[in-house]
């Protein structure tokens, strides 16, 4: 059986959607990530880099959460949540999967980690340029949303890189002007959130309302 290690509401929730998408079976592991259960020397085995998700499928131990959705997506071909192999809408599938990945989900990183990156003195500035660099991928995403042909993403089809797309976007809730303020991206959560996948994915990891809407921490996520 696959199993997901999984922490609520972090990036673990895109491909818990799309197992939810397939539905095929799966367990969810859950990693405590207040006792930084993801540094533990048997989690790191599965993980060098201490990061969830982690995949099992069988003998497989995959992570980078883009290469699980794509392996889930060409195991269970059926479910076509991906366009065909070798098509133009594939590549760019792949195409939103790296951007959404490499630039949106590092810049959102970087805004709630700036400690990670400056000295105590300088993590407000940081965060607030990271914020602003943050304002035009945002845009994009609006903006895919809208010349797409939508409802989804990629257009009429409703793909894995939605499941990566949705979460992210829920992620910026508490920023001066969150993803779901833009008029397409409002729109397109509350239809992610009407998906049963969805409702079943964010009702197992147990996610309040303040997962979707500006809470009071202006951190929590």
């Amino acid at each position: 059986m696959i199993q997901l290690h999984y922490h609520p509401s972090d990036a673990s929730l895109m491909p818990h959607i799309l197992l939810e998408e397939l539905g095929v079976p799966f367990e969810l592991l859950l990693v405590d990530r207040s006792s930084n259960a993801q540094k533990s020397p048997q989690y790191l085995q599965l993980n060098p880099n201490g990061l969830i998700p982690v995949l099992q499928d069988g003998s497989l131990v995959l992570y980078e959460t883009p290469a699980i959705l794509m392996h889930l997506v060409d195991t269970h071909p059926q479910a076509q949540l991906l366009p065909p192999l070798g098509s133009h809408e594939r590549a760019h599938a792949y195409k939103w999967l790296a951007w959404l990945s490499n630039t949106l989900q590092t810049q959102l990183v970087q805004y709630f980690y700036a400690e990670r990156y400056v000295q105590s003195s300088g993590v407000a500035d940081f965060r607030a340029r990271a914020e602003a660099r943050l304002a035009p991928l945002l845009e994009q995403v609006d903006a895919q949303l809208q010349v797409g042909g939508g409802p989804w993403l990629l257009g009429t089809h409703y793909s894995a890189a939605d499941c990566m797309a949705f979460v992210l976007c829920c992620w910026t809730r508490n920023l001066a002007h969150p993803a779901s303020q833009r008029p397409a991206i409002g729109a397109y959560i509350a239809r992610m959130r009407q998906r049963p996948a969805v409702q079943r994915a964010v009702s197992t990891e147990q996610l309040p309302e303040s997962f979707f809407v500006r809470a009071a921490d202006p951190l929590s996520h």
